[in-house]
Formats: C-alpha cells, structure tokens, sequence
C-alpha cells in the first residue's frame, strides 16, 4: 500500500486499489528489478508528498521524468541540484526573468515552489533510463488523472498551468467555475518561440491568486 503521508492519503488512497494501479504497480517491480528506473522509488510521488492537497494553489504539469542519472526526484521540470539545468528548465527561467525580473537560479530544483502549494505533476511518474516517454500507457495517465479530477474538486481557485499538448489535455477534467488555466506551448528548444516565450504565466497566475485572497507564489528558486 502507497504512503503519502499527508491528506493526500485519504483523498487519492482508493486509487491505489484499483484494478489498473495493482497491473501497474506489477509492472514497476519488473521495471525497477531488471534494469535502472527513475526516479528512485522513494521519490515517486515527491510531488504529492510535497504539496498536500489542502496547500495546492497552483499545478504545474509536465510529460514524464527526465530519464538520465541524478536528475529526477519527483518533481516535473525539476533536476536534483549538482545536475545540469535542462533546455526546458532554461527556458522557464528565461521567462521568469523576462516576466518577473527573477535571475535565473544557479540550480534547477524546484522545491521551493512546491513547498509553497505549486504541484509539480508529471502526467507520468516514472521512466526507464534513457528512454523518455518509456512507461507511456502502462496507467499512469489514469493515476494523474484522477489526481486533476480531485484537484477540480478543491473549495478553493487553483491555478492550472499547461504547457504543451501533453498537458493541455488534462484540461477536459478542469471545470470547475473558481479555478483557471494559463495553456502555452511547451518550454522545451523545440517549441518555446511558439508561444511559450511572453506567456507571462508566473505573473499572471500571482494576479489570479490575489484577486481571489489567496497568498502570490515566490517564483524566487531558493
């Protein structure tokens, strides 16, 4: 049985039970015994652990793990600190400067933004190593689906920021009146001069929180 730890436990724990999550979870343990999985198992949903529900204000969703050694720790777009900042992850930093005037960190973990309720979700929790996009339909879409469709629940405005095709189609499951989504294209080289440079998303979802008496993020990376 999967711990979280928090009030996620309660809210996201049924899942855990279920037909597709058991065929998962059999899957994961050939995967992680026969060859090198990322991240490490302990930091699988990192996400969740760090960022309950009650303190989600904004959800920021990502593909899957990068899948080269020491970079994933459970966090979408976010590298353990020692690794090299990815393109993508550049690129966000880029915008943050050109949006918010905030230098672009000298590292590229994002903790400090999940710590203050941005949800760091990749649509797919796991990945075999060198291989992105490896355990693609195997039941994790289902997983982090449900986790949106509990986030759609949530009393409180949620800010839901997607970037990319990927992301933008957990959006079907967003419709509740209070909360927002902020969609562009994808940070990644490929597609940031398609719409994702001058976004502006860091400093419009600050707008949309304050209009609703919710605390701004510190888009600050500590």
């Amino acid at each position: 049985m999967v711990r979280i730890g928090n009030d996620w436990d309660e809210i996201i724990g049924s899942e855990f039970q279920k037909p597709y999550y058991l065929k998962l979870r059999e899957f994961l343990k050939k995967e992680y015994a026969s060859g090198r999985v990322f991240p490490e198992k302990e930091n699988i949903f990192n996400a969740l652990k760090t960022t309950p529900y009650k303190s989600v204000k904004a959800v920021i969703i990502g593909q899957d793990p990068y899948h080269e050694v020491g970079q994933a720790h459970g966090l979408c777009f976010s590298v353990q600190k020692g690794c090299k900042i990815p393109p993508s992850l550049k690129n966000m930093y880029k915008e943050l400067y050109d949006d918010l005037g905030i230098a672009p960190a000298s590292h590229g973990e994002l903790t400090s933004w999940a710590k203050q309720g941005v949800l760091l979700l990749n649509a797919v929790l796991t990945v075999r190593e060198g291989q992105a996009n490896s355990h693609k339909g195997k039941g994790w879409e289902e997983f982090t689906d449900a986790v949106i469709k509990k986030l759609n629940e949530h009393s409180k405005p949620v800010a839901f920021i997607l970037w990319g095709a990927n992301a933008k189609a957990k959006a079907q499951f967003i419709t509740a009146p209070q909360h927002k989504v902020f969609s562009a294209a994808h940070p990644s080289p490929l597609s940031a001069y398609n719409g994702f440079f001058g976004c502006r998303h860091f400093s419009k979802v600050n707008t949309f929180l304050s209009e609703n008496d919710v605390v701004p993020i510190d888009w600050t990376i500590k």
